[in-house]
């Protein structure tokens, strides 16, 4: 007979540290995916938060199976024709081909950029962090370079600034302005919507026909050092800043 977990362990890491370590969710949705009997310990339904998983359990999480694995923390600099998914039913080309080799643990993108767009994305399977960086309440700035099919006039400027009414709501950037000694038909946006083709909508809604567009900026990471379709991990500096936004 299988002895019945015991909740009162002090060894091992909580139940929820572990679901969430495995890039499910973040430990507060695990708790209460816990409590509605989704997940089993050793084939028990386990409805204890503060149980300790112990290296000889076996957990399962909606009949999944679910390993330890090492948190990992990737930085992509994404070239255009990707479309940002873990796979897709047309088998067009993933940002998942890009960080084949980045690690063994299984890491999905946090958030997303459309097929055209380029710039930064991150990916982890810290599912606690990912929902932190992916919540409107966060603020989680990004910034973009944004190149127009004409030149932006300083009064749109000011209007993108005050807000503008889109057909999911106003919408304000941060901040915006033209690019510093470039084209007046370039511009730097700053924004902490998630919302879906939010830059391309803003300028569309304009009467501009968006170019290129390229995020150069993602919760305070940037591109230096880092060539279009070429990853890297995060340090443990830059992982620790993002766990404190």
């Amino acid at each position: 007979m299988k002895k019945r977990p015991n909740p009162k362990s002090n060894d091992g890491i909580r139940l929820n540290k572990f679901i969430a370590h495995a890039g499910i969710c973040s430990r507060r949705e695990a708790d209460m995916h816990i409590q509605l009997g989704s997940v089993k310990v050793n084939d028990k339904i386990m409805t204890e938060l503060g149980y300790k998983v112990k290296p000889t359990d076996i957990v399962h999480f909606d009949g999944q199976r679910l390993q330890a694995e090492k948190l990992a923390y990737v930085l992509l600099n994404k070239p255009k024709g990707f479309i940002t998914t873990t796979r897709d039913e047309k088998a067009r080309r993933t940002v998942m081909e890009l960080i084949a080799n980045a690690t063994k643990s299984r890491i999905v993108p946090v958030g997303r950029l459309d097929r055209p767009t380029t710039g930064l994305l991150f990916f982890t399977n810290d599912g606690e962090l990912a929902k932190k960086l992916t919540h409107p309440s966060s603020g989680i700035k990004k910034l973009y370079h944004v190149v127009l099919d004409k030149v932006v006039s300083g009064q749109h400027l000011q209007k993108i600034k005050s807000g503008i009414s889109l057909e999911d709501g106003v919408i304000k950037a941060d901040e915006v302005s033209h690019v510093q000694g470039a084209s007046k038909r370039e511009v730097g946006i700053s924004l902490h919507s998630g919302r879906n083709r939010i830059v391309r909508r803003i300028f569309e809604h304009l009467g501009y026909e968006v170019i290129s567009l390229d995020r150069v900026m993602f919760a305070g990471l940037t591109k230096k050092d880092l060539p279009r379709g070429h990853w890297r991990h995060l340090t443990k500096s830059e992982v620790d800043t993002l766990k404190m936004l």
